[in-house]
């Protein structure tokens, strides 16, 4: 029943403030429930029984040559500063290289307590654990730079939150799980050594581009982490994402999403939409997601700014550009993006005024944002009767007022299109780019409560519809009826 995992362990070579060796804690009664095989080939991992998996995703057996640590990181939660977080239900079992010689870790969440628990059990009810599972995938082949699922196993314990739940341990793959939060960490502590080590280590790892030897090198690396997260944050600003608990522990300096807590896809549309059930204040609605990137890079600098060349004041002066440079860069992204998503090919000018003029609608209507977007490529040709065109997109749109609006606004995009492009083109673009599928909240609580009582079928059938989010999956596309609505998440730890 053994698995082979072809470990190499180069970030348990780094100083050892960065982290603690910690083993899992064993759990009573470990069952496969779901085993990601295209992702586990990629990783060089190969079992044949399903009971050598669950013992090993569990944390009941450590594979050979396996280092088991628990990372450390400080954090800004809502702004706070926390200056010890760290792992506190997640052990990385070490990292691999994959088929196109990348390193990627390997993580278990929920197997139990380490150093950093700080009163907690360090495990994971199964709710938490299939949502993220589902959100992983799902935001892969939406083509979102993310972290992975690559096992799901339930423990046959429970856990207690504000009710009895049942356990499970979650097995995520990162191109690392190195967050803004770790660079703070060993900038609290004045550890410059070990920090230059984890700057070069990161540099390594992700940005092999940038020279070891250039004098600016921390500075390069700073400017690409800022233009990657710019460009991600575009990308779920696009498919209506909200993560949920934007802290400097949650963003990862290798530009992939990660910790999918709180987190949700819109259905109706609102910029200042919030699902987190502790964001109180609203400070990581989906209207503020890209400011909230950009504050959190601000903390990134203050931690590597002794890295940079020159006295203080050019570091600061240094750094300060490529944060005003992250604007920038986040506006192109999506306004690229958006572009696409409208049909019409390369970005114009006028094609931002468009875009904010189809929000604004979208808001006033409470329209459905996902389904709006992948219904738009039916409008590119006007129908022979001459039907509104609105009604393509959803005859259940209320308000005259509403539907007048959207009916110019979509003869206006219409004229866009004609001029710019091919409708059928037009229409093979938006098809490719607006997802039919998305990770809805009721069909997740669907699949959640289901999953708890011990079926799990509406979970394999979810996950299988998310694999192909661009292909048409009726059960599955529509927004929830009334009383299907799911308007808190939660955490879940």
């Amino acid at each position: 029943m053994s698995v082979n995992i072809p470990f190499i362990n180069e970030f348990s070579q780094l100083p050892e403030a960065c982290f603690s060796r910690v083993l899992p804690t064993p759990v009573s009664q470990p069952t496969l429930v779901a085993f990601n095989h295209l992702l586990a080939d990629s990783l060089g991992i190969s079992s044949e029984h399903d009971a050598g998996l669950a013992a090993v995703f569990s944390g009941n057996q450590v594979p050979a040559n396996a280092d088991p640590l628990a990372m450390a990181y400080s954090g800004h939660q809502f702004g706070h500063l926390n200056p010890q977080l760290g792992d506190g239900r997640a052990i990385l079992l070490g990292d691999v290289r994959d088929n196109r010689n990348q390193l990627r870790d390997i993580q278990l969440k929920g197997s139990g307590r380490t150093p950093y628990s700080r009163n907690g059990d360090g495990r994971s009810p199964l709710g938490p654990a299939m949502r993220e599972y589902l959100l992983c995938e799902a935001m892969h082949a939406l083509g979102v730079p993310t972290t992975r699922a690559l096992a799901l196993v339930t423990t046959g314990d429970t856990v207690y939150r504000e009710r009895r739940e049942p356990g499970a341990v979650f097995t995520r793959v990162a191109a690392s799980h190195i967050r803004v939060g770790t660079f703070q960490y060993l900038a609290l502590r004045r550890d410059e050594e070990s920090l230059r080590a984890l700057a070069d280590h990161t540099l390594a790892r992700h940005f092999p581009d940038i020279s070891p030897e250039s004098e600016s090198r921390y500075l390069e690396l700073f400017t690409e982490i800022v233009r990657q997260q710019a460009e991600l944050i575009a990308r779920w600003m696009l498919l209506g994402f909200i993560h949920g608990v934007m802290n400097t522990d949650n963003m990862t300096v290798s530009g992939e999403t990660i910790d999918y807590g709180p987190c949700a896809f819109m259905d109706n549309f609102s910029r200042s939409k919030v699902f987190s059930s502790i964001d109180q204040q609203g400070r990581y609605a989906y209207q503020n997601q890209p400011a909230i990137g950009q504050w959190n890079l601000a903390r990134l600098a203050e931690a590597l700014l002794g890295l940079f060349p020159g006295d203080e004041d050019d570091a600061v002066a240094a750094a300060t550009q490529v944060l005003n440079d992250y604007s920038q860069w986040h506006q192109q992204a999506w306004e690229s993006g958006m572009s696409e998503k409208l049909g019409l090919g390369t970005t114009a000018e006028q094609d931002r005024q468009l875009a904010e003029d189809l929000l604004t609608l979208l808001e006033q209507g409470r329209i459905d944002y996902s389904h709006f977007f992948h219904a738009l490529a039916q409008c590119t040709e006007q129908d022979a009767d001459r039907t509104p065109l609105f009604l393509l997109i959803d005859p259940a749109i209320p308000g005259d007022a509403t539907r007048q609006q959207l009916e110019e606004w979509l003869n206006r995009w219409q004229d866009e299109v004609s001029n710019r492009t091919s409708p059928e083109t037009a229409a093979q673009k938006m098809r490719s780019v607006n997802p039919a599928v998305i990770p809805r909240n009721h069909r997740i609580a669907e699949a959640i409560n289901a999953g708890e009582q011990g079926d799990f079928s509406v979970f394999y059938a979810l996950a299988d519809a998310l694999r192909s989010p661009y292909q048409e999956h009726p059960e599955f596309s529509k927004g929830p009826r009334s009383g299907e609505e799911v308007l808190r998440t939660f955490c879940g730890t």
